[in-house]
Parts: structure tokens; C-alpha cells; sequence
């Protein structure tokens, strides 16, 4: 909603400065601002491609309209004719930026908007809720719909900026669940401990494997196993923190959500059925399933979590269970490096360890190919090329610091 309108001339029949006076400047702002937001939703309507959000913004558009007719109504009865918009070359310069940006930031543009004209109908409807009940109720009403509005549009474009495009990778992941579970733990743990604890494995070979040959294998096998003690241990802590976490979020917008649909049980009703017309549902088959979905209040704000978050009860893991895969995964990860400096040190136990190494970066890139959409071989291959930089670069620092110190 658009709110920056100059203030109208009162009519000359209401005596300037009055309460009447200001009640009427107010409404006029008002149903200026819901003709210029109707106009932007049809014109956005007609730039857009998808079905789905081309029908939410005409309901967007027409529920505009039925604001602006509501303060029309209300100005009339007060004995004041409302000001149109006049077409002049700021609207035309509107429109033209509109074009010119897109759709998509015209309606992240517009999402601040309706947040915003929303918290004005609430300082509104206080203002005016002793003086003119009347009026208050019909802030109340359209203030629903803002805020409705706002909420879906915030939906509808993952808007440019740190916070929505991590919330719009949150929610499709959370849509997708959690790619195997533990599996994609044990996983993504083996490939921690191994890249790492191989890279310090291969600094170490660097910096004493020519300078102090006879205490190599002992300063390798100390750091290794400190490398994989501290990986494995930081890895299961990360993993039961995060998934704690995810649940106590979950839980707090939960009672987030119940609070607001006993609060606005119209707005959070409204929001659902645009929810349910971006998922491709008739307008009236959505109003019908948001009804009949609202009667029910916890199963009302189960199918707002899972609309607006994207997740549901089941999707959650048990924090221990991912603690034990990260760690125990990462573990034997960051082990592999250092098996054959068990039996052999010199320069024959650094070959052995990088060939043992990069075979076993091939396997778990392989194995990735499980929780991605990408062919073993590419992934296995990707994994080694980066062992071999890994390999690489590490031991040609630790040779440097070696030839240093």
C-alpha cells in the first residue's frame, strides 16, 4: 500500500482544522492509497506469466477495490466527495518504473508497503476508536487484509537480500525434509573429518618429513588423532545444537502462530486461502477449504506452520541420534589419513596415507551422489580433485614452515 499521498483539500462544507476536518483528510489519504494499490495489482496481474500469482494478485487487486469503496461510502455519508488520483505524470512515471523493474521487485516493493499501511490502519483505528466506532471496525477489517496480503506476498517472490533468501532456501529444504537423516549426517561427517584431519596430516609430512625424519611419524600420528578427537567432538556438539535448536524455532513460531489466529482469526484465514490459490486451487474452492480448516484451531495452525514454514512435526530428528552419527562419522573420517602411519613412517607412510586418502574422497563423493542429484562419478571425481589442492597446498605450506623453522 502506497501511503505517501500529499493531503487532499478538505471540502469547503467541513471547517478546516476540525476533528471532522482531519477524519476526512485521513480517509481521503486512505482511499487514494487503495486506488493507486488496486491500479498496481491489475497492472501487475497483466505483466504476469504464472496462472497461480496472476490470480492471487487480481483477488489482491479487487480486495483494494473493496476497501477503496468502503471509505468512498464512508466520505460520502460524512457529505464529502472523495478525490480520484489524478493521472498525472507521477502515475505514469509509476507505471513505467513498474514495467521497467519487473514484477518481482514491484511486489517485494509493494510487500513493505501493505506492512506498512497496515501499522497506519491500527494507529488509525485507536485514534478513532472512541470517537467513531464505526470507523474503527472497518480499520480492523481492512487492517486483516494488509497484513494478510503482506504475508502471502512475502511468499510469493523470494526477495532480494540476506535474510529472505535464506529463509526461502530454509523453507524449500524443510519442504524436502532432511535429505536421508542420518544418513546425510554420516555422510557429510565422514567428508569433514577426512578433508580435514588429511590436511593436517599432509602439513605436518611437509614441515618434518625432511627436516626431522626420525620423530615424523610420531609428531603425524599425535596430530592426526588430536585432528580427528577435536573434529569428531565439534562435529557431534554442531549437530545436537543444530537440531535443538531447529526444534526450539519450530516450537516458539508455533506459539507464534496460535497467538495470532486467536488474535486475527479473519487475517490468518484470508492468508491461508491466497496460500491455497498459489497452490493452483479456484478462488472459491480455496475461501471454501480456508472455512472449513479455520473451524478446526489446532489443525488450523498445523496448516499455517507447514504453509509458512514448510515443516511439520515429523520432520524433526532426535538431536542425539544426529550427535552420535556427526561424531562417530567424522571420527572414522578423520581416522582414514592416518592408518598407515601406523605401521610405516618416511616418505613411503606419505604416499600411502595421500593414495589411501584420495581413494577414500572418491568413495564419499560417490557417496554424496545418494542425497544429491548429481552421478557418482562426477561427485566422487570433485571430491578427489579437491584432495589432491587439499594435498597440495598443505603439505607445501608445512614444507615452507619446515625449511623456515
Amino acid at each position: 500500500m502506497e501511503s505517501n499521498n500529499p493531503a487532499p483539500a478538505i471540502s469547503e462544507t467541513v471547517p478546516q482544522g476540525s476533528p471532522k476536518a482531519q477524519t476526512v483528510g485521513m480517509l481521503q489519504r486512505n482511499y487514494l492509497a487503495e486506488v493507486q494499490a488496486a491500479a498496481l495489482y491489475r497492472d501487475l496481474s497483466k505483466m504476469e506469466k504464472n496462472p497461480k500469482r496472476k490470480a492471487v494478485l487480481l483477488r489482491m487487486a479487487e480486495a483494494e477495490e473493496r476497501h477503496a469503496g468502503k471509505w468512498e461510502q464512508k466520505l460520502l455519508e460524512m457529505g464529502v466527495k472523495p478525490q480520484r488520483p489524478a493521472s498525472g505524470w507521477r502515475t505514469r512515471v509509476r507505471r513505467w518504473w513498474t514495467r521497467s523493474a519487473g514484477v518481482d521487485l514491484a511486489i517485494s516493493r509493494q510487500e513493505a508497503a501493505e506492512d506498512e499501511h497496515a501499522a497506519l490502519y491500527d494507529a488509525q483505528q485507536r485514534q478513532l476508536a472512541q470517537s467513531d466506532p464505526e470507523v474503527g471496525k472497518i480499520f480492523h477489517e481492512i487492517g486483516v487484509e494488509e497484513r494478510a496480503h503482506a504475508r502471502v506476498l512475502s511468499q510469493m517472490v523470494p526477495v532480494p537480500g540476506p535474510r529472505t533468501i535464506l529463509d526461502g532456501m530454509l523453507r524449500r529444504e524443510r519442504w524436502h525434509g532432511r535429505g536421508g537423516g542420518w544418513v546425510s549426517d554420516a555422510i557429510y561427517g565422514v567428508n569433514d573429518g577426512l578433508g580435514s584431519v588429511f590436511g593436517i596430516v599432509s602439513g605436518v609430512a611437509g614441515a618434518t618429513i625432511e627436516t626431522n625424519p626420525q620423530s615424523a611419524r610420531h609428531y603425524i600420528l599425535l596430530a592426526g588423532l588430536a585432528g580427528m578427537m577435536a573434529s569428531a567432538l565439534s562435529m557431534g556438539a554442531g549437530a545436537y545444537l543444530a537440531v535443538k535448536s531447529e526444534r526450539e524455532v519450530h516450537e516458539a513460531e508455533i506459539s507464534r502462530e496460535k497467538e495470532e489466529i486467536e488474535e486475527n482469526p479473519e487475517e490468518e484465514k484470508e492468508e491461508l486461502s491466497l496460500f491455497y490459490q498459489l497452490q493452483g486451487f479456484p478462488a472459491e474452492d480455496a475461501d471454501r477449504m480456508a472455512q472449513r480448516v479455520s473451524q478446526d484451531p489446532e489443525q488450523m495452525v498445523r496448516v499455517m506452520a507447514q504453509n509458512e514454514l514448510g515443516l511439520t512435526e515429523e520432520h524433526f530428528r532426535n538431536p542425539w541420534v544426529s550427535a552420535a552419527s556427526a561424531a562417530l562419522s567424522t571420527g572414522v573420517g578423520a581416522f582414514i589419513p592416518i592408518i598407515p602411519f601406523f605401521f610405516i613412517g618416511g616418505l613411503t607412510g606419505v604416499i600411502i596415507a595421500f593414495g589411501v586418502s584420495l581413494a577414500a574422497h572418491f568413495a564419499v563423493g560417490a557417496a554424496k551422489s545418494v542425497i544429491t542429484n548429481r552421478t557418482w562419478w562426477a561427485s566422487g571425481s570433485e571430491m578427489t580433485l579437491v584432495g589432491v589442492i587439499e594435498a597440495a597446498v598443505t603439505y607445501g605450506l608445512g614444507f615452507l614452515f619446515g625449511a623456515i623453522g
